[in-house]
């Protein structure tokens, strides 16, 4: 099996297991962290947001100093960013991201994931020879 194939696989696992195993509802991942991507609004010119840049560069670098951005990427796209947030749930992530420049001017739009350890690693661990 490639690759590509598997983690959808792995995905769509996490959902059918719990059924399998007589559970009418899949248990709820541990939250570790928040997905966090942000994109110009439709609108925002190239100008309104490099304006804001350098307060949003000041703004973000001690958050990543001080753990709360555990990763940072650009997107692949070149429209916008992506961060791993440290974060227990959506409002925590969400209350560090419109503090920051560019989301109090309204020039991004915000979408937050939370994540966490794939579920199914646990179906390994449960039926292996150890655990029986």
């Amino acid at each position: 099996m490639n690759i590509t194939m598997s983690f959808p696989l792995l995905a769509f696992a996490t959902v059918l297991a719990p059924l399998a195993q007589g559970q009418s509802t899949p248990p709820q991942p541990k939250i570790t962290g928040v997905l966090t991507i942000l994109t110009p609004k439709p609108g925002a010119t190239v100008e309104q947001i490099m304006k804001i840049m350098p307060a949003e560069i000041r703004a973000t670098v001690p958050l990543y100093l001080d753990g709360k951005i555990q990763q940072w990427f650009t997107r692949g796209d070149g429209r916008g960013v992506i961060f791993i947030l440290n974060c227990k749930n959506v409002a925590e992530a969400r209350a560090l991201i419109e503090n920051l420049p560019l989301s109090k001017e309204n020039l991004v739009d915000e979408q937050f994931i939370p994540v966490g350890p794939l579920l199914p690693l646990g179906i390994l661990l449960r039926d292996s020879p150890a655990n029986k």
